[in-house]
């Protein structure tokens, strides 16, 4: 199996500004791009944010086993296909996982190496901020997430690395540390 990072938290916490960060810093680290049903947000590409897939596209690759780690999320399933990891990692880097809580429990038992790091907000509020200002979901929407947020909160216990995303530069300084440490990636 490829070394993997699993990068998760809840909803708008800066995932995927500190994998961003993280990768300008790591350069050889590969990145997992999911697959989901929702629908593309303004400027999302095909197979290059997510491998965007109709609910029942999505399902005969549940049934047939593909995917390491799926989940519903806020009304839409997410998922990571074994041959994305097999393909970005064939050259021995480790790659990065941007997954849901749920997803990174289903990583824990399916890789138990995989090296799993829970994003925190600095608090609820903060988060609630992030949401709102990214503007790109309607406030059910919002709620929705908020509510899903305080139960992935309350299960970052389970994670061996926990960065809470206040100061950016801090949090990414953090991230680089740990990953450098577990696996000696550069």
């Amino acid at each position: 199996m490829p070394r993997a990072v699993v990068i998760t938290g809840p909803s708008g916490v800066g995932k995927g500004t500190l994998i961003r960060s993280l990768r300008e810093r790591m350069p050889d680290l590969q990145l997992s791009v999911s697959a989901t049903t929702r629908r593309p947000r303004t400027g999302e590409t095909q197979d290059e944010d997510y491998h965007f897939m109709s609910p029942e596209e999505f399902e005969q690759h549940v049934a047939a086993g593909h995917f390491v780690e799926h989940a519903d999320y806020a009304g839409a399933r997410y998922g990571t296909l074994r041959a994305e990891l097999e393909t970005r990692s064939a050259g021995g880097a480790p790659v990065v996982l941007e997954i849901e809580v749920q997803g990174a429990r289903q990583v824990r038992r399916t890789m138990p190496e995989a090296v799993q790091v829970f994003i925190a907000p600095p608090s609820v509020e903060a988060l609630r901020a992030r949401l709102v200002g990214r503007g790109t979901d309607a406030p059910e929407q919002i709620e929705a997430r908020l509510r899903t947020a305080e139960q992935e909160l309350a299960a970052q216990d389970e994670f061996a690395h926990v960065v809470v995303n206040d100061r950016l530069e801090d949090a990414v300084d953090e991230l680089v540390e740990i990953v450098r440490a577990t696996t000696a990636a550069g």
